[in-house]
């Protein structure tokens, strides 16, 4: 009898652990880590919606654009992160090799458009716009097209992000460069010096709406949120040009809750969601069979350029060495 229990006894140790991590997986297996670059506002609407819809925890970390690259590529060797959720697809494209590949449920439902990536995909379609305080610029005076940003009636009147923390202020650089051509980093220098910079990209909207700042260069969907909610504000195309892309959504190589991760970008791409993002958040959808904001201009009606994100990738380092040396040159 007693050697029966001293068996069972040996048998419930040797067990009980494996047990005890088997529960723990299946626990981690209902939680997915996301380092987000995403307003707090779309954050606070979106992670308790994916909790309620699939059982899945969403652990969400927010930073700026640059600090999550920064951080992932700090984990690489014992990664924290499972899904990189809306940054910038210059920075996700820099960083490829940090990212897994992987083709989402409704891959054949995305926009051709936006397949621009290696190793990561389209999350929103993004337009840079100005958005432009009208109760401080008249209308007359209200600039149309990226050389007008360089008026000295705008001095210390222009509020934008840093180029070498957010990646939506860097997608403004290239998109200079690459409409000016051998003239960009000249026109950006005159626009440069009438900046008020920015740790935050979603705090430029916000100044040019109290009336901080009379313009601001940001995405169209942090815009058009303050046009809607009644703001002294509208939204310039400028007409020389802008861009028009996706930002990204990826998976982390080595994510520690790889399921899911997966799960949560398949979420993310899908209709519902995606409509959710165009009608309350402003922003476009990837998808083809995506809602169109009744607010927002046809993409058909801006005048685009296109644009590489390889290019403007392997030359990020280069650039952003170049904004710091102007930078400091014009004091900012």
């Amino acid at each position: 009898m007693r050697r029966k229990v001293v068996v069972i006894v040996l048998l419930l140790t040797l067990l009980l652990p494996l047990a005890l991590f088997a529960g723990g997986q299946k626990e981690e297996a209902k939680k997915v880590v996301l380092y987000s670059a995403h307003t707090q506002e779309i954050i606070d609407a979106l992670a308790p919606r994916f909790k309620s819809e699939t059982g899945i925890d969403a652990e969400v970390v927010k930073m700026g654009s640059g600090d999550v690259i920064s951080r992932v590529k700090a984990e690489k060797d014992n990664p924290q992160c499972d899904v990189i959720w809306s940054i910038g697809g210059e920075q996700l494209e820099a960083n490829s090799n940090l990212l897994q590949k992987y083709t989402p449920k409704d891959w054949d439902k995305i926009e051709d458009v936006f397949k621009v990536g290696t190793n990561w995909l389209p999350y929103t379609g993004i337009v840079m716009v100005f958005i432009v305080n009208t109760k401080i610029v008249p209308e007359n005076l209200t600039p149309q097209k990226w050389t007008d940003l360089s008026d000295p009636r705008l001095k210390g009147q222009i509020s934008s992000a840093r180029a070498d923390k957010s990646g939506s202020s860097y997608m403004q650089l290239a998109t200079v460069l690459n409409i000016y051509k051998d003239r960009g980093w000249d026109v950006y220098e005159s626009i440069l010096k009438n900046f008020v910079l920015s740790g935050s990209s979603s705090a430029v909207p916000r100044f040019v709406n109290d009336g901080e700042q009379a313009v601001g260069i940001t995405l169209e969907d942090n815009a058009y949120r303050y046009v809607k909610g009644g703001g002294p504000v509208k939204i310039v195309y400028p007409k020389d040009g802008t861009t028009a892309g996706p930002d990204g959504i990826a998976l982390v190589k080595g994510a520690p809750h790889p399921e899911a991760a997966k799960a949560f970008i398949d979420w993310a791409l899908s209709k519902p969601i995606q409509d959710f993002l165009v009608e309350k958040m402003g922003r476009r959808a990837v998808r083809t069979d995506g809602a169109v904001s009744p607010g927002l201009p046809p993409l058909s009606s801006i005048k685009t350029v296109p644009y590489d994100f390889g290019w403007s990738a392997s030359h990020k380092e280069e650039f952003v060495k170049h904004w710091t040396e102007l930078v400091q040159k014009l004091g900012l």
